[in-house]
């Protein structure tokens, strides 16, 4: 399978799948998280690609907003989603444990709620597209359920495939991996994937795709609940002391915070001049 990442003025990848070699003739290829229309549509005119159908992990604006024109021109097609969002465009509602065919490829449906309450993932042991849960280095926000949601969605993903590609929504990798290394300074793989990402962004290649396997050894919100990173996260908290506070949806929140507040000041994007 091709898989090609379109970036957006939101900072999204939009995930075009396509069959190896298949520009020759009328191709068939589906669409993952349509938030912007026009690069794809120029994309799919220009390679005479066929879409077949559109797979959504959650209803967010920024990974919509592209779907009613991409049908317009390129053809009503089935958008395959969680039938407990609020995005009515859903044709073929999925659920935890579903599979379906992409261009001969099984993927296996996995609700991952946290930053939205349908949030879904599509995967196989070679490609997990997350959407927003799990970003390369990072994660996202946890905007409209608990805390405990986000962490136990987070520890799902961990369970997967070592070997897998992990497909996510935005391009935060950068920033993401300069808080991972505040984070856990003495994680050496964390310091090694730093100056390659650093690298890669001051000359324009994404950082996106990653395997899992990298991720799990520095990403910070797939480590919170172990070794020196639980114990830095508390004392962070100021809750060194509180048991309480080690659950894991309490460990993820205060990780999350200490993030966001760096982000607040735009020390995580320096260094790039």
């Amino acid at each position: 399978m091709k898989i090609t990442g379109f970036p957006t003025r939101y900072d999204n990848y939009i995930w075009v799948l396509e069959t190896e070699n298949s520009h020759d003739s009328s191709s068939p290829a589906w669409i993952v998280d349509p938030g912007e229309s026009h690069l794809i549509i120029d994309y799919f005119k220009k390679n005479n690609l066929e879409l077949m159908g559109i797979l959504l992990t959650h209803h967010h604006y920024d990974h919509t907003d592209g779907i009613e024109e991409v049908l317009n021109q390129l053809g009503n097609v089935p958008i395959i989603s969680n039938s407990l969002g609020p995005y009515d465009k859903v044709t073929k509602h999925v659920k935890e444990g579903d599979v379906i065919e992409v261009l001969g490829e099984k993927f296996k449906i996995l609700d991952i709620p946290g930053h939205s309450h349908e949030h879904i993932a599509f995967y196989n042991p070679k490609y997990l597209f997350c959407g927003d849960v799990l970003f390369t280095a990072g994660c996202g926000k946890a905007w409209c359920q608990s805390s405990q949601h986000m962490a136990d969605s987070l520890l799902k993903i961990r369970k997967l495939d070592d070997d897998c590609l992990v497909y996510c929504g935005h391009e935060y990798t950068y920033g993401n991996i300069n808080f991972a290394a505040i984070a856990e300074p003495d994680n050496q793989a964390i310091k090694q994937r730093q100056q390659s990402v650093k690298e890669k962004t001051k000359v324009g290649i994404p950082c996106v795709p990653e395997r899992l396997a990298v991720e799990k050894q520095t990403n910070p919100f797939l480590r919170f609940d172990s070794g020196s990173l639980k114990q830095s996260i508390l004392k962070q908290a100021n809750q060194y002391e509180n048991f309480a506070m080690q659950d894991t949806g309490n460990l993820y929140a205060n990780l999350r915070a200490w993030k966001d507040k760096l982000d607040q000041t735009g020390e995580l994007e320096k260094g790039l001049n």
